[in-house]
């Protein structure tokens, strides 16, 4: 899918909140050299292009008590596009899923969960995934540190 046509002052912008979310529309307009009018009706209409999708604050899961996150692979029996489909279907459902790639090769999925502790994981793995419906396998593997975890992409500087 091609990227949708940003000008360097779009890049700006997006860099700008991908950063900063809740930066005043002033604060961003004078950081991209604008005036506050024009810089709320293009952060509006990178909105409402579906380029930006949304908002939202960056949690401390250590803090909140979610002191693991584990990374799982899992295969399927069947690729079929329904099952594919009912899969993902039931990840939603999980809330300690936080996120569900769809993959080629051998795996099928790969999930990022957090968990109060390893019992706890331990718990949902057993009752929660590996029970789905059509899992073959999950294999795990525990994050001992996390050096980068930046949301959003990479903006280039056009400017």
């Amino acid at each position: 899918m091609a990227a949708p046509l940003l000008d360097s002052i779009d890049l700006q912008i997006l860099a700008a909140l991908q950063r900063d979310g809740r930066m005043t529309n002033v604060d961003l307009a004078a950081e991209v050299g604008l005036t506050a009018p024009p810089c709320l009706r293009r952060v509006r209409a990178l909105e409402q292009r579906g380029v930006i999708r949304g908002y939202h604050a960056a949690l401390d899961p250590i803090v909140l008590g979610y002191g693991i996150s584990v990374f799982a692979l899992v295969s399927l029996r069947s690729q079929a596009e329904s099952d594919l489909r009912a899969f993902e279907e039931h990840v939603a459902t999980l809330p300690s899923v936080r996120e569900c790639h769809m993959l080629n090769g051998e795996i099928d999925f790969i999930l990022k969960v957090v968990a109060e502790d390893l019992q706890a994981f331990q718990n949902f793995l057993t009752s929660s995934l590996t029970t789905a419906p059509n899992v073959a396998s999950v294999k795990t593997s525990l994050t001992i540190r996390t050096s980068k975890d930046e949301p959003g992409v990479p903006i280039p500087d056009r400017g």
